[in-house]
């Protein structure tokens, strides 16, 4: 199932006092549905979704699809390292007519690729809402193998992956042994393009809140066969899509929005926002492109 080429991983926009920002969420998804974003994921780790109480999670999704509408698909991120709470939130989402959820590899007890399979086959099994795979081991320490995640797409409802690791190689074998059916997304910016090469059809993406408009270019020039210019957009935002996570995420993108003109606020502890020299270096990077 394809959702689009580059979704974006929607952070999570806060007032003064901690609390959401409703107000300034729909400024944000109206800019980014007019630079780039064909759909978004919400309450995913760029969301700050462990910092979330479960009602804010519920409302902010709501929300958030009551502003989209129509216009483009809501991919809610339900996962976490316990299945029954993960199957209770996605029956809470599944109400608001979402149209797809995000299940992360479950994190921190590290489970085998058997215990992982029965996870991820216990929530498809109580939901009809598409389901795509997140593979973080950078973050969840397990890896979600090749032969798991093929296993997996046999399962009706599970139609696509976001793959955030570095193995190149395992994202190729992945792609060609599932249907044709199956989307893989790069979950990481700088390895779209690479990504794309091997048969990726599309980022779930942090730097498109900044710099959307050049990724949607960067895919479609691929796509319509003109890889010379789509390198060369790579290599001028390459900078950037690196930049963005020199500090934990999603703090320096919620820095360069703001740089940008837009101010959604900081992030949560145990997260923290950019020194002076952080966001210095940060916004060096913008001029050094010429934005």
């Amino acid at each position: 199932m394809n959702f689009g080429q580059v979704l974006t991983a929607l952070v999570t926009p806060f007032k003064k006092d901690g609390n959401i920002d409703y107000e300034k969420t729909r400024e944000l998804v109206e800019y980014l549905l007019s630079n780039g974003s064909d759909g978004f994921i919400v309450n995913g780790t760029t969301g700050e979704s462990p910092t979330l109480s479960t009602s804010e999670k519920v409302e902010f999704i709501k929300f958030v699809k009551s502003v989209v509408g129509t216009r483009a698909p809501i991919i809610a991120g339900t996962g976490s390292n316990s299945t029954v709470e993960s199957i209770s939130l996605t029956k809470k989402v599944e109400e608001l007519r979402v149209d797809g959820i995000l299940l992360v590899a479950p994190y921190y007890n590290k489970p085998s690729q058997r215990g992982m399979y029965k996870h991820f086959v216990s929530i498809a099994h109580e939901t009809k809402l598409p389901i795509m795979l997140y593979n973080i081991p950078g973050r969840s320490v397990v890896n979600m193998g090749s032969e798991l995640i093929v296993e997996l797409s046999k399962i009706d409802n599970i139609v696509s992956l976001k793959e955030a690791g570095t193995d190149l190689e395992q994202t190729s074998e992945i792609i060609e042994r599932t249907g044709d059916g199956f989307t893989v997304y790069s979950g990481n910016d700088s390895l779209t393009l690479p990504l794309l090469s091997v048969g990726a059809d599309g980022v779930v993406s942090v730097a498109s809140h900044v710099i959307g408009n050049e990724m949607k270019q960067m895919i479609e020039s691929f796509f319509n066969g003109d890889v010379h210019t789509a390198a060369k957009i790579h290599r001028k935002i390459l900078p950037i899509m690196t930049g963005l996570f020199t500090a934990p995420s999603p703090a320096p993108v919620k820095a360069a929005l703001k740089y940008k003109g837009l101010d959604v606020g900081d992030v949560r502890l145990p997260l923290v926002p950019l020194t002076n020299q952080e966001r210095e270096t940060l916004i060096q990077l913008f001029k050094n492109i010429g934005m």
